[in-house]
């Protein structure tokens, strides 16, 4: 069969045409450092990537979820740590009221200290986040954790307004971690109890040593003994859940290095596999050109 000189130019220019474009993504490649330029390259490779890149989206939420939530349980167990501390200073104060050898004047002035313990413990419970809402509410968040009524008897002034609830935070596929501890109960109860125990001996014309006093000063005292074991068992369970989440996140940032490289793997170029490619289509591109430019030039008398 012959092959005019026209097929053989057409024939010699798409070869040349699928070389050029071979070799124009081959250089792409090695610009980039990637060898996956669109799906069709490597089809297998490119779903798993897919995939990789879905659980990486997700490893990124739960580390911020956790990152949200750790800073959360930090600020909440330095809250905690501060009502630990005040209520453990009005537990000296109220053992010493207790002492039959203070006058009614001593305890008047122990009133007073008393008074700024009962509003610092009153100020901590009503603390908020970064975002405005309060920290111990339960998932009544934007509702103050305690009501207070002045109006009110000295033993029922405190009440809990939020709920003892607890707010989930999504740490992993399934996975949820509470992301608070509630205290609204626990402190109106022990802030009545010293509430009525300032007003017992704030008028300095009473003692220990009287028997109404004292029942006043010794529930206000196993009141505050009673919180301090729960506020140290909430700051346990924090304690407790920030090893939780600080390992949660080590798991998926271990797990998002290993996607990460997988990654690579699937998708960055091999130099030297392409370094070997590259010359061999510029020598078949050269040698192509060469044979053609040569071809071109014979003619019916190159016969002769």
């Amino acid at each position: 069969m012959r092959v005019s000189s026209n097929q053989y130019h057409i024939t010699v220019n798409a070869s040349l045409q699928n070389s050029n474009a071979q070799l124009e993504k081959l250089m792409g490649q090695m610009a980039s450092g990637n060898r996956l330029t669109r799906p069709s390259d490597d089809p297998i490779a490119h779903v798993r990537i897919a995939r990789l890149q879905r659980e990486e989206a997700s490893i990124a939420q739960y580390k911020d979820n956790i990152g949200a939530l750790s800073s959360r349980m930090t600020q909440s167990e330095t809250v905690l740590g501060s009502i630990n501390s005040d209520l453990l200073a009005g537990r000296d104060l109220l053992v010493w009221a207790l002492d039959g050898g203070n006058t009614a004047e001593d305890l008047s002035a122990m009133a007073t200290s008393l008074e700024a313990l009962r509003d610092g413990l009153y100020a901590s419970t009503l603390t908020k986040d970064q975002e405005g809402t309060y920290l111990f509410s339960g998932t009544l968040s934007k509702t103050p954790t305690l009501g207070l009524d002045r109006t009110a008897a000295a033993s029922s002034r405190y009440s809990a307004d939020g709920n003892a609830e607890q707010q989930m935070v999504v740490v992993g596929n399934g996975i949820t971690q509470p992301a608070n501890v509630t205290l609204g109960g626990e402190m109106a109860s022990v802030l009545n109890a010293l509430d009525a125990a300032i007003g017992g001996i704030r008028g300095g014309n009473t003692t220990a040593n009287d028997p109404a006093t004292r029942a006043t000063l010794q529930a206000a005292l196993e009141g505050v003994d009673q919180s301090m074991d729960q506020v140290s068992t909430k700051i346990s369970k924090l304690g407790g859940a920030q090893n939780i989440i600080a390992t949660l996140n080590t798991n998926w940032s271990n797990l998002s290095t290993a996607n990460q490289t997988s990654v690579l793997e699937y998708s960055q170029l091999n130099y030297s596999t392409a370094a070997v490619q590259l010359k061999s289509l510029i020598s078949a591109v050269q040698a192509t050109q060469a044979a053609y430019g040569k071809v071109s030039q014979l003619s019916l008398f190159d016969a002769l």
